[in-house]
């Protein structure tokens, strides 16, 4: 039976919601084993996709709690809660996304990944981040998790090839990959000092910036 695992990492609990009720339709959580590879801006902006679809809502388990403050410096179309709230939340939404702790230990991540219908991972195409990657799937592997899915994000324009070299990679190590990337772009900045979505904010790459989200929140969908 579906079900949610959300670690409350100030008391040590992990709090489950189960089947006696109405569940979450699409629960789907973002991890990663190193910062600043986009992990809130990809939980936000999947957030913003999915409640563009039914009702959506973003459990903040980072202790930055980096998507509150992006709410509260704006408004988000949808709501977002931390871990000791989402039991209280969940069942009144359709879609969760959840945002989580950067280097999740093991025990977060069989919680966390086993507790949702996917687990997404961005990554950034530099070599450190791509380790970084690496350990955390082998985490993963070691813990029989199959229902994850690497995004490669912040993704310089041409001339640079580094995207490309980076899914080459992943690809030829048998990585589940998203087909789209996220491509670096000022306006994912702007929109978090704003508190809004990216395609909320006045940039020309604004609209481009949130087709790349659009596109994988498809891919999400479809499964």
């Amino acid at each position: 039976m579906m079900h949610t695992c959300v670690r409350d990492y100030a008391a040590g609990r992990v709090y489950r919601i189960r089947g006696s009720t109405r569940l979450p339709n699409m629960i789907v959580t973002v991890a990663s084993f190193k910062g600043g590879v986009g992990k809130t801006v990809t939980a936000v902006h999947l957030a913003a996709f999915l409640s563009g679809k039914d009702s959506t809502l973003l459990v903040d388990g980072d202790p930055n709690r980096s998507a509150t403050g992006w709410a509260g410096r704006g408004e988000l179309p949808f709501k977002v809660v931390d871990e000791r709230q989402a039991v209280r939340y969940a069942r009144d939404h359709e879609h969760v996304v959840i945002d989580t702790e950067a280097r999740p230990t093991r025990e977060d991540l069989e919680a966390l990944a086993g507790g949702c219908d996917l687990l997404v991972i961005p990554t950034t195409p530099d070599a450190l981040a791509l380790d970084a990657l690496l350990l955390l799937v082998d985490v993963l592997e070691d813990l029989g998790t199959e229902g994850y899915s690497v995004l490669l994000t912040m993704v310089p324009p041409r001339p640079s090839r580094d995207g490309e070299m980076a899914r080459q990679t992943l690809g030829g190590a048998g990585l589940p990959l998203f087909g789209s990337d996220v491509r670096r772009r000022v306006a994912f900045q702007k929109a978090a000092l704003e508190g809004v979505p990216v395609y909320a904010v006045k940039d020309p790459r604004a609209e481009e910036a949130w087709e790349d989200y659009a596109r994988i929140g498809e891919e999400v969908l479809r499964g």
